[in-house]
């Protein structure tokens, strides 16, 4: 189940370790080093499958981006998963009520990072409200 992932990172290792992991997978990576560049490379054809998305990046965050995709005609119904270090109590509420699909705390576990990458792809945009703090 090969998919175009548009990756939105800035920090180097991070970039470096989560795109390997999912060329590894057999997925096409599209990498954006801030929101504005992701906003850009959403817009090219083919469309991304899904975009995963760290959340603190300079010019444009995770949060704007997601407000600009969620209103934009051709994007809008792109799952969008946030993968950040944003891991406090109320952060996951946060962030799914922002209107993201998913949440996944930084660190990634490396084994099992795709796969949860992955039930995104499967799921595609959530439906139902936020999901409670683990």
């Amino acid at each position: 189940m090969a998919a175009r992932i548009l990756l939105v990172e800035d920090n180097p290792a991070n970039l470096e370790l989560v795109s390997y992991l999912l060329e590894a997978a057999g997925h096409t990576v599209l990498i954006a080093e801030d929101g504005q560049q992701a906003l850009e490379l959403a817009c090219r054809e083919p469309l991304p499958e899904l975009i995963v998305s760290d959340l603190r990046m300079p010019v444009m965050d995770g949060f704007e981006m997601l407000r600009h995709i969620r209103t934009h005609e051709t994007l809008r119904n792109i799952p969008i998963i946030a993968v950040t270090a944003f891991s406090m109590s109320g952060d996951q509420t946060r962030v799914m009520l922002a209107g993201f699909d998913g949440y996944i705390s930084k660190p990634i576990v490396p084994e099992t990072f795709v796969s949860e990458v992955e039930a995104y792809l499967r799921a595609g945009r959530r439906k139902a409200g936020p999901v409670a703090d683990e």
